[in-house]
């Protein structure tokens, strides 16, 4: 099932602008490799999980993926053919807010080769442009 907030302060909320890049979560901090944005946009819950699917078929046990992304903004939308006013739509989807820089995934225990090709999967599926990104030794 798709990930969403259990409990959320306001039912619906405004779209907001997407600007700059992100200052948090942009660095590898709980794998070996992750899968960083390099757009900006909205990342849907089907989404998200369609991405941890593919990852885990290819993973299969042998390493872990942690995901760095939640979907805590509700998107609305009013049903098609419908006229202008009676408010604003039901929430619809979930989606989280990805700057670029920002982590999307990340995975542990696999070779970087092993990474390259479960990320190249995993790239495919997203709606912005994606790149893969080692751990920093500190």
């Amino acid at each position: 099932m798709a990930l969403m907030p259990k409990r959320v302060k306001h039912r619906k909320s405004q779209r907001g602008r997407i600007k700059g890049n992100a200052t948090r979560g942009n660095k590898v901090v709980y794998g070996d490799f992750g899968l960083q944005s390099l757009d900006a946009g909205w990342i849907r819950a089907k989404t998200i999980e369609a991405g941890r699917i593919a990852a885990q078929q290819y993973v299969r046990g042998e390493g872990k993926l942690y995901i760095r992304i939640f979907p805590d903004k509700p998107i609305s939308s009013k049903p098609l053919e419908t006229r202008m006013g009676k408010g604003k739509g039901e929430p619809e989807a979930w989606v989280a807010v990805v700057k670029p820089g920002t982590v999307l995934y990340e995975l542990a225990g696999v070779t970087e080769q092993q990474a390259k090709v479960c990320f190249a999967r995993l790239a495919a599926k997203m709606p912005v442009k994606v790149r893969m990104v080692k751990r920093r030794l500190a």
